[in-house]
């Protein structure tokens, strides 16, 4: 995969990801690619931008402050996603720079970003991020608690919430985790998720992905 170009590899995934749409008669643009460009340097990274494409994804809010200020600079229709954990003393910093929070999964990351939004004056798109597999180590509200979060979310912050996002268990098959974000979406009315990963996105667009986020079959391996 390494010997192949980045933008060969955009190509291949967005040709995977149409097919897989189209098996389950849903539009290719039905899907959004999340290109995860976490770890990789601004070269890595413009040669996908050159590509056509726009929409990425970033952990930490510290790399992406570091690379994507310049790269907006010159690709001002870029739309950046946080797909990692949110500490609530960097909701300031992330409010500024991202257009999506893939990760409020607390109630004092709900009011910290509310208060960002708030005293900026911006938007941003926000998913719940679902602890699917109840791994004790891993960031997310619990299934059964999800409900209770958006409640708070949507009555106490008036935030619009679009949807829900999860990583399933390493070690499971993640249609079962897939299957019930689908579920728990349809059930709080929430028509988007985010789930799918290199891995594993053709079976996510299966169980109804509307984002998935693909880093490592398009960047390479990571160092």
């Amino acid at each position: 995969m390494s010997q192949t170009s980045s933008p060969a590899r955009l190509a291949a995934v967005r040709s995977r990801m149409a097919t897989a749409a189209a098996a389950d008669k849903r539009a290719a643009d039905a899907v959004t690619l999340i290109a995860v460009s976490k770890t990789f340097a601004p070269e890595h990274i413009r040669p996908v931008l050159q590509a056509g494409h726009r929409v990425f994804g970033e952990n930490r809010v510290q790399e992406a402050k570091a690379k994507w200020p310049q790269l907006r600079q010159d690709y001002p229709d870029i739309s950046l996603h946080l797909i990692g954990p949110l500490q609530s003393n960097k909701a300031k910093e992330a409010v500024l720079l991202f257009d999506a929070i893939h990760s409020i999964d607390r109630p004092k990351i709900a009011e910290a970003v509310a208060e960002a939004m708030l005293k900026q004056g911006r938007r941003l798109q926000l998913f719940i991020e679902v602890n699917t597999g109840e791994e004790p180590q891993k960031a997310g509200v619990l299934p059964r608690e999800t409900a209770g979060l958006l409640g708070f979310c949507r009555q106490e912050l008036k935030l619009d919430i679009a949807g829900l996002m999860c990583i399933p268990p390493a070690d499971e098959a993640p249609g079962i985790h897939f299957a019930l974000l689908a579920k728990l979406a349809a059930e709080l009315d929430l028509a988007q998720l985010s789930m799918g990963m290199s891995a594993d996105f053709e079976t996510a667009i299966h169980f109804g992905a509307t984002h998935v986020r693909v880093g490592s079959e398009i960047f390479g391996p990571r160092a």
